[in-house]
């Protein structure tokens, strides 16, 4: 860290600049800024069931884990939630019947995954999409140890022959109802959880998706259309644009289990598992999966074609 910028950050947060202190000033001004927003631990109607019920074969099983952002905080019709548009959008992809259960919770901390997929011991799914971190970083959890506890809830998953899908942590830094100097601070934590998520996932067997800067150009250029009432959470459309990043890594996920191979992504460059996930952080909707390489120490850089 430059100089200037490690003599503002101890201004900023006390002379001290130890790390209790420095998220206790976090915890006090995001209070401040969930005063503004509002919050409750209402859900929307639930999306569980079958998607393209029509359609052959035994159904997919999905099980979507995580916060408010994989419940749908916010929307008030059951197909307007993450869930469901990952379930017909799946199931448009796959040509296959799609299963969703959804056990997010709003306001769930990573720690609490474990006790979500324990909800039905004896519903097996066949990939889970996981969406999480938020939480964490206004709860005291730092970026480490929050991506050690999900590489944990990940290798559970995969010993249970559960393909994995993780949306990293959101950039925090572009939401406007929290104030500076927090959002600066929300920035830099937000990004290094997400780049330690992705290390972790990948590691661990699971397929990691930037969401970095999902609230980012497009949400402040058209903020009435991507954010919800609270001016926090996504709306529809906002959810709507998350899921269309996740749903090509979902689909890949289930591929790559099925034939054993790894996925055929437009770049086979393979790189540390660390740069991919600076790579992934500036870039939204990358993914990064681990290579077969020798001793899984390679990672796969896959980069969302853009579209006009």
């Amino acid at each position: 860290m430059p100089r200037s910028r490690k003599t503002a950050t101890k201004a900023l947060i006390g002379g001290g600049a130890t790390l209790s202190g420095f998220y206790g000033f976090l915890v006090g001004e995001a209070l401040l800024a969930r005063r503004a927003i509002g919050t409750t631990d209402d859900r929307p109607p639930s999306p569980d069931g079958v998607y393209g019920d029509d359609l052959p074969g035994r159904p997919i099983r999905v099980l979507v884990l995580g916060d408010s952002a994989a419940v749908g905080y916010g929307v008030d019709r059951a197909d307007a939630t993450p869930s469901a548009l990952i379930g017909l959008g799946l199931a448009h992809v796959a040509d296959a019947p799609v299963e969703m259960q959804c056990r997010a919770v709003v306001g769930a901390r990573t720690f609490d995954l474990n006790g979500q997929i324990d909800l039905d011991p004896h519903w097996h799914p066949d990939v889970a999409v996981i969406v999480v971190g938020i939480n964490d970083l206004t709860h005291q959890v730092t970026p480490r140890a929050s991506a050690r506890m999900l590489a944990e809830v990940v290798r559970r998953l995969v010993a249970e022959d559960c393909a994995v899908v993780v949306g990293t942590c959101p950039d925090l830094g572009t939401v406007q109802p929290i104030l500076q100097p927090l959002r600066s601070i929300a920035r830099r934590l937000s990004r290094s959880l997400a780049r330690k998520q992705t290390i972790s996932v990948v590691e661990a067997g699971g397929r990691a998706v930037s969401l970095g800067d999902l609230l980012g150009p497009l949400f402040a250029e058209k903020r009435e259309l991507m954010f919800g009432a609270d001016h926090f959470h996504p709306s529809a459309t906002g959810y709507a644009n998350m899921v269309s990043v996740l749903i090509p890594a979902v689909a890949a996920s289930l591929r790559q289990k099925q034939v054993k191979v790894e996925y055929a992504g437009h770049s086979r460059d393979l790189t540390s598992v660390a740069d991919a996930a600076a790579v992934s952080v500036r870039h939204p909707g990358t993914q990064v999966v681990r290579d077969a390489g020798p001793g899984g120490r390679f990672a796969s850089v896959l980069r969302r074609r853009r579209t006009s």
